[in-house]
């Protein structure tokens, strides 16, 4: 992959578009991953010799697509790291799910669990051990009918495992193409998308916004539809 699509980059930071299907870290399936595509264009685009400094601060799921920001120094992967830990670092996604949702806007509070075996997560009753909470508000963009399929934007106040994808599942609006927790026929490619990140540069103290939208292909068509 050598299409790296970067939002951004200065001495302290570089921030890309992650694409679908591409981990965002070197995995067991040894597959092309984000830290090794952004090495490798920081060691082309400024000829680097050695090995090159790039610091993971936050993740995206393998399926997910969006916004990334990495560190391309030490002091700036710490300081990012810290903004993760005291939630000054935010993401809004954008997702299609199942059906029409009972209200245009609305706030999502569930107890989530997480299952260390099969990798999956699931909405349990307040003050079950090892639960934590996941909070999120949601804006219904577009609603189709002739699909009975919603666009919705996502603004996420706790980063819990597969929050999006099982609080709306829990609620009957699962999303498209989530082959875990949805409807199985319905596309292949899970429709959720990291479309805004917003920080706080770790060296200027600026207040940073980056936004940017999937391609109008597959599932995202909905988005161009009457």
């Amino acid at each position: 992959m050598n299409n790296l699509k970067v939002l951004f980059e200065d001495n302290h930071i570089i921030v890309v578009e992650k694409p679908v299907n591409v981990p965002s870290q070197g995995d067991k399936t040894g597959d092309i991953d984000m830290l090794t595509i952004i090495k490798k264009y920081i060691k082309e685009k400024y000829s680097k010799p050695g090995d090159v400094y790039l610091g993971l601060v936050h993740r995206l799921d393998r399926p997910t697509g969006g916004v990334m920001v990495f560190a391309r120094t030490s002091k700036s992967a710490s300081r990012l790291s810290e903004q993760v830990r005291d939630k000054k670092m935010h993401k809004k996604y954008l997702c299609i799910v199942d059906g029409k949702m009972e209200s245009q806007t609305g706030s999502m509070r569930d107890f989530l669990l997480k299952n260390e075996k099969n990798n999956i997560s699931k909405v349990v009753k307040e003050g079950t051990k090892n639960a934590k909470e996941a909070v999120l508000d949601y804006e219904v963009v577009k609603y189709n009918d002739q699909i009975n399929m919603s666009v919705v934007k996502v603004d996420l106040h706790t980063g819990r495992h597969h929050q999006i994808r099982v609080q709306f599942a829990s609620r009957g609006h699962s999303l498209s193409g989530d082959q875990k927790y949805g409807t199985r026929g319905r596309g292949k490619q899970l429709a959720l998308w990291a479309y805004s990140l917003s920080f706080i540069h770790p060296t200027t103290k600026e207040e940073l916004t980056f936004e940017d939208y999937p391609e109008i292909v597959g599932s995202w068509k909905i988005l161009e539809e009457g």
